[in-house]
C-alpha cells in the first residue's frame, strides 16, 4: 500500500506541477497580437512544459530520470533569478512556488525509484 502511495505521488504531482507552468502562458491572451501572433507566443511559453511532458513520460519508466531532472529544473529556476541584476525580495516567493515544488517531486521520484530498485532486490533473496 505504502509504495503505491509513492509510486503515484511523484506522477500526479508533475502533472499538476505541469499543469501550473502551464497556466502561466494565459497571459499572451492579454497582448492582442492577432491570431499568427497569439499561436506562436503561446507556443514559446508553452517550450518548458513541452519539456516536463517528454521528461515525464521517460520518468514513468526510469524515476531517477525524474528526479534528476526536476531537481535540476527548480535550481536552474532559482540560479536564474538570483543571478538576475534586477533582482527584487519578492522574487524569493517566485523561487519558492517554483522551484520548491520542482524539487519536492525530484525528491518524491527518486524516493520512488530507490523503493522500487529495493523492493526488487527483496524479492530475490
Amino acid at each position: 500500500m505504502k509504495f503505491k502511495f509513492l509510486y503515484w505521488t511523484p506522477r500526479i504531482l508533475s502533472i499538476i506541477f505541469i499543469l501550473f507552468i502551464s497556466m502561466f502562458s494565459l497571459d499572451i491572451f492579454e497582448m492582442n497580437l492577432g491570431f499568427w501572433g497569439t499561436i506562436v507566443g503561446l507556443f514559446m511559453h508553452l517550450i518548458p512544459s513541452f519539456v516536463l511532458i517528454i521528461i515525464l513520460i521517460f520518468a514513468w519508466r526510469y524515476e531517477w530520470l525524474g528526479g534528476v531532472v526536476f531537481i535540476l529544473a527548480g535550481v536552474f529556476y532559482m540560479t536564474m533569478l538570483l543571478l538576475n541584476s534586477s533582482f527584487e525580495w519578492y522574487m524569493l516567493s517566485w523561487i519558492a512556488i517554483i522551484s520548491g515544488p520542482a524539487i519536492l517531486i525530484g525528491i518524491l521520484w527518486f524516493l520512488s525509484w530507490t523503493k522500487r530498485t529495493n523492493k526488487g532486490k527483496r524479492k530475490k533473496r
